[in-house]
């Protein structure tokens, strides 16, 4: 059997999706483990009998929330995802030493795991958990993919492989993209070791505490988030949303998730439910429509489930998402920082009641269990560590 080595950031979107496939490897018998700056999240998302190593990482990076566009792009990258990963290289060469790999899978932000697989000579492969960067994103800013590139340039000689081609964000051997072309659009980048697995989604602990009692059945439901990183930029956005939910409080009840408590107040009244956390999964069970920030997790997670959205993007990769929901007809895109009770209220109308949505989103629900998830990402990696992928090294 293989060992797989994992390198991830500290970011629960970046881990999820990752959680499946190890579940599913470990399953046929292969070792697997992480390499994290934050192996308390990998444990409380994997389990506590998950392997995990640790490696420095960056911490304080508070980026203000009214970056937007470029200068968002440029402040990620500066401030967080090059000094991410000079600080993970040691701990991801360590990791390399003491697990013995197979195969390193590198997420597509975590540079380090790319590099250092790169410059001894491992079969590394990309998990994507966001499909932004498989779209033609950047053909319309040469300078800012320039940008990018000399960027990765300079970190490669800091901690890969100085001579060494590979850009750290699309492995030669296996890319997984935990999406589908459907989602991604026309422009969905291909190639014999580009894979596109559809989300990766496994049981979540629900946790105690969710009034499931709360639920009406004879209204509909709406699931209201902005994700895990979002917290500081959320407070104007989550108002409107309630008051939206209000308004149409004889039809419509909402499920608010508040993890920074930027709401007045938290818990439940007859119509809108505000809490900290929620068990998404099973909520999207119910759910008949999702007002969010576009983030990818999130987004394909509804979209799993046939739900469509109402979509409020916010920076990085997510106005790309956004453009992708849109495209595909399974949702309305709405301004973050400028729309109203009343716009989000009618772009929420619009998803529950015009069929033509829902029945998008019950297309792109069919494509993404079809796509293979956990299982098929874990037969690609398989064939990669066996030499058979068409990337691998001979």
């Amino acid at each position: 059997m293989s060992a797989f080595l994992f390198a991830v950031p500290p970011l629960v979107g970046h881990i999820n999706p990752t959680v499946a496939v190890c579940a599913e490897l470990g399953a046929r018998g292969h070792r697997v483990a992480w390499v994290c700056p934050d192996p308390g999240l990998v444990t409380r998302l994997a389990g506590a009998a998950a392997t995990v190593f640790p490696c420095a990482g960056v911490a304080g990076v508070e980026r203000p929330p009214e970056l937007r566009g470029p200068e968002a792009l440029k402040f990620l990258w500066e401030r967080y995802l090059l000094p991410l990963a000079d600080a993970m290289a040691p701990g991801v060469r360590s990791a390399v030493r003491e697990f013995r790999p197979d195969v390193v899978v590198a997420d597509q932000q975590a540079f380090a795991g790319a590099m250092v697989a790169e410059r001894l000579g491992l079969p590394w492969a990309t998990s994507a958990t966001t499909s932004a960067e498989f779209t033609a994103a950047y053909d319309g800013m040469p300078k800012v993919a320039e940008w990018l590139r000399a960027r990765l340039s300079e970190l490669s000689g800091r901690i890969g492989d100085p001579t060494g081609s590979a850009d750290p964000r699309f492995s030669p051997y296996l890319a997984l993209a935990f999406s589908t072309p459907e989602l991604v659009g026309p422009t969905a980048r291909q190639g014999e070791t580009v894979h596109y697995v559809g989300p990766s989604i496994t049981d979540r602990p629900a946790g105690p505490g969710f009034p499931w009692e709360w639920l009406d059945p004879s209204r509909a439901t709406v699931l209201v988030t902005l994700g895990t990183a979002n917290a500081d930029a959320g407070a104007r956005f989550l108002g409107e949303c309630l008051a939206a939910l209000r308004e149409r409080a004889d039809r419509v009840q909402g499920v608010c998730v508040d993890p920074g408590g930027t709401l007045p107040a938290q818990g439940a009244d007859k119509d809108v439910l505000v809490l900290p956390f929620v068990p998404q999964l099973p909520l999207l069970q119910r759910a008949d429509a999702v007002i969010c920030h576009a983030g990818h997790n999130t987004v394909c997670e509804a979209l799993w489930h046939g739900v469509p959205l109402v979509v409020a993007p916010i920076r990085d990769d997510q106005p790309v998402v956004a453009a992708q929901v849109v495209d595909a007809g399974a949702g309305v895109r709405v301004r973050f920082g400028r729309v109203t009770a009343a716009r989000l209220g009618a772009a929420l109308d619009t998803v529950l009641h015009e069929p033509a949505h829902r029945a998008a989103a019950a297309r792109l629900r069919t494509a993404m269990r079809g796509a293979g998830g956990a299982t098929a990402a874990a037969d690609h990696l398989e064939r990669l560590a066996a030499g058979r992928a068409p990337g691998a090294p001979g």
